[in-house]
């Protein structure tokens, strides 16, 4: 086999490739005993046609498509390993020569992995900032426990609706004067503040007392789900029924009691480590990113579009499943967000192309850094794996040992992130 790369820009180049006479007749022999099962002649069982009658009948080229088939499936990953490239897409083959008696030639137009021209990933001087937890801040979240606890009565004769408050309305939408369909309801419960409605309706209801009857004047969303309706300016009715307001449980010892504690300060004690974990575990997250846009922002690659492409759409399928979980598809999602599949997508790339990079630059550093992997390192990230997944590890272990490259490979990149985190 000959092989030559020769490279035409920077992530893209063509192989060619010429495999022995020797090879093709090899392949030609395969591709007869193939076809020979699939074709029907008179006066021959099926699957028992001699070959000389074949290249009678139909000539030698018969062959040729499945035996080049043969020869790409063979020798191209082959090629490619000895001239050591990584392809991130399917390659564009043109077959130069195929025929019976010559050497097989073919090119193969290829897109590469690119090259990382690595900037500084350690020592990178980013700080961690943790918030601070206050009294305010503990107060705060046991006011959302209480809220959670409270109950709503009728407000007191001549309230008026403040934001928190539940309004009981009767409502009649219309355009120009005219009612549209689902464009009313009658003593529903609309809990202003809330956004339920769309923007302006809620806000235009503040002050007003029950047995009002408000002209409530808003316009449509442009991306609104009914597309109908979308951008239109309409007049909603609105008769104030009843006004219900929230009373919180008072901050007392029975109150902690009521949820599993002794008294008021185990409760606030519990409040404030939970919100010092949240804290330190946001401090980390914010880190994290930082370090990630610090490092990218060092490193160049010029990333082929394809990898992105490819990216975008594993998101998207990845969007889907999280959507199917919830009882949903990729078209009600696109019906109710007014967006179409090439919008989403187009929203995604830029998350797309920061992820792609990121990966290159981590295998670069994998490759700079040379990690080197023990037999220890090696099974305890098995019973790591085994664990995450709640599995017996006996059971996943001779599944995992197989796929040691794989195993190994997700060591080096936690090695790696490790290290730019390790300022």
């Amino acid at each position: 086999m000959k092989v030559n790369w020769e490279k035409t820009s920077k992530n893209q180049g063509v192989l060619t490739v010429e495999i022995s006479e020797e090879a093709v007749a090899t392949a030609i022999d395969k591709a007869y005993m193939k076809l020979r099962k699939e074709i029907n002649l008179p006066g021959f069982r099926k699957g028992k046609v001699p070959r000389n009658i074949l290249e009678k009948r139909f000539g030698i080229e018969i062959f040729y498509e499945d035996a080049s088939h043969f020869l790409l499936q063979e020798y191209y990953p082959k090629a490619i390993e000895e001239v050591k490239i990584e392809p991130v897409d399917r390659p564009e083959i043109d077959i130069e020569q195929m025929e019976a008696g010559k050497p097989f030639i073919f090119k193969a137009t290829i897109t590469v992995k690119p090259e990382v021209e690595l900037g500084q990933y350690t020592k990178l001087g980013i700080e961690k900032i943790e918030k601070e937890i206050t009294d305010a801040d503990v107060e705060a979240e046991i006011d959302k426990i209480r809220n959670q606890d409270a109950v709503l009565e009728v407000a007191p004769e001549g309230a008026t609706l403040e934001n928190g408050d539940t309004a009981v309305i009767d409502f009649v939408g219309s355009i120009d004067g005219i009612e549209f369909p689902g464009g009313s309801g009658q003593n529903y419960p609309l809990v202003i503040g809330s956004g339920a409605f769309i923007p302006g309706f809620e806000e235009q209801l503040i002050g007003k007392s029950v047995g009002d009857v408000v002209d409530v004047k808003v316009t449509f969303p442009e991306q609104y789900h009914a597309q109908d309706l979308a951008g239109k300016d309409a007049v909603f009715k609105v008769t104030i029924n009843e006004i219900k307001r929230k009373v919180l449980p008072e901050l007392n010892d029975d109150f902690a009691k009521d949820h599993n504690f002794d008294n008021v300060e185990a409760l606030k004690d519990d409040v404030f480590n939970k919100l010092k974990e949240k804290a330190k575990a946001e401090a980390q997250r914010e880190y994290e990113n930082k370090v990630i846009e610090k490092v990218l922002e060092n490193s160049q690659v010029e990333i082929p579009g394809v990898m992105v492409d490819n990216k975008v759409e594993d998101m998207l399928k990845e969007m889907e499943q999280n959507l199917a979980q919830q009882g949903l598809d990729l078209e009600t999602y696109f019906k109710f967000t007014g967006t179409t599949k090439e919008q989403v997508k187009e929203q995604l790339r830029p998350r797309a192309e920061e992820d792609v990079k990121f990966s290159l630059i981590m295998e670069a550093i994998i490759e700079k850094e040379n990690f080197e992997i023990t037999e220890e390192e090696f099974q305890q990230e098995i019973e790591n794996i085994a664990k995450a997944y709640n599995q017996d590890v006996e059971k996943v272990k001779p599944i995992l040992e197989a796929q040691k490259a794989f195993v190994e490979d997700g060591i080096k990149r936690r090695k790696a992130f490790e290290l730019i985190l390790a300022n």
